[in-house]
């Protein structure tokens, strides 16, 4: 497992981090003993990037990666987590909380469900319109002079807010959502993070199973967040679905998987874009995770990268990926002037 910086202020990372959400919550019923057996393998195959959050499964998560993490040397893994999503009893979306105080009390909470004493990337999951992002990046600030963090992070804003941000304190990355079939960020988002060395953390690399290779149309999804998703739904699921056979046609002959070539292109990026881009994986399973792995093999050629800008432009998409409900609370969504 190679690692990198994340961006010139953060830590030494593995090129690929595991993102474990879909263990505790979003995707439908998971198994607790599978989701341990795959962060030991992570960990076991050079992974040392975890990213939580302390609302996933409300606080199922945190406890999970820490029962996995028991036994395990602190200073060869880095935890990430973000906090600040509110959730009633009902399992429903509350809104957003970054203040002082609530993010202090926040972190009190994580630190005790994960059993460690620090925080190696701590970000406000979304920003909360209520609260300056300066105080949110200070609060977190003061609690790396305590030694309760190490460094600060962001999620999901727009260039304005990371140079407000990076203006108080530096920032580490920024945690936003790029792939093939995502790649809103090139635009500004991206050259901004480059301009003040702040790495990207990319989730949703295979867009939730979307262009893993794996996702048939007649899936049921019950209860799975992605039965909300405007990418997932009837004619925009064939648009989509017919983005992954190209895709396939791609990969067949270079002798890997669909999930494989997605993930290594993002992974290819950060030569491409001049920035540190570390691709997150949300595998939830062994098999899974294996797959994911197998990416980091994965060399693409610049007729290979050439062909998937052919195959597949920038606004190829069909649907956006949230619910508009979610999008409008989504500061990287917005216009930057």
């Amino acid at each position: 497992m190679n690692n990198t910086q994340l961006g010139s202020h953060g830590p030494q990372v593995s090129a690929l981090g595991l993102g474990t959400m879909g263990m505790s919550d979003m995707y439908g019923p998971s198994d607790r003993a599978e989701s341990i057996a795959t962060i030991h393998a992570a960990l076991d195959q050079g992974i040392t990037l975890l990213d939580t959050g302390d609302f996933y499964g409300m606080g199922h998560n945190e406890m999970l990666v820490g029962e996995a993490l028991k036994g395990r040397r602190r200073d060869q893994v880095q935890i990430s987590v973000k906090f600040g999503a509110l959730r009633g009893p009902d399992r429903q979306w509350a809104g957003y909380d970054s203040r002082p105080a609530a993010l202090r009390n926040f972190l009190a909470y994580s630190l005790q469900r994960l059993g460690v004493d620090y925080i190696d990337v701590y970000r406000p999951a979304r920003l909360d319109p209520a609260v300056p992002i300066e105080d949110t990046v200070g609060a977190i600030a003061d609690l790396i002079k305590a030694g309760y963090v190490r460094y600060i992070g962001l999620s999901e804003v727009g260039a304005k807010t990371i140079r407000r941000a990076q203006a108080v304190h530096p920032i580490a990355d920024l945690q936003i959502e790029y792939s093939l079939i995502s790649r809103g960020i090139e635009k500004e988002i991206l050259p901004v993070c480059r301009e003040l060395g702040i790495g990207i953390t990319a989730y949703g690399v295979l867009s939730r199973g979307l262009i893993s290779g794996h996702w048939t149309k007649d899936r049921n999804m019950g209860k799975d967040f992605r039965s909300m998703a405007p990418r997932f739904q009837s004619a925009n699921l064939d648009t989509n679905l017919s983005l992954v056979e190209k895709i396939r046609a791609i990969a067949t002959p270079l002798g890997v998987s669909v999930a494989q070539v997605a993930i290594a292109w993002v992974a290819a990026q950060a030569a491409a874009r001049k920035t540190s881009i570390v691709p997150l994986v949300g595998a939830r399973r062994r098999d899974r995770l294996t797959e994911a792995l197998g990416a980091l093999k994965v060399s693409l050629s610049a007729e290979d990268l050439a062909a998937l800008e052919r195959a597949i432009p920038p606004d190829a998409a069909a649907g956006e990926r949230y619910a508009a409900a979610q999008l409008a609370h989504m500061d990287s969504e917005r216009p930057s002037a």
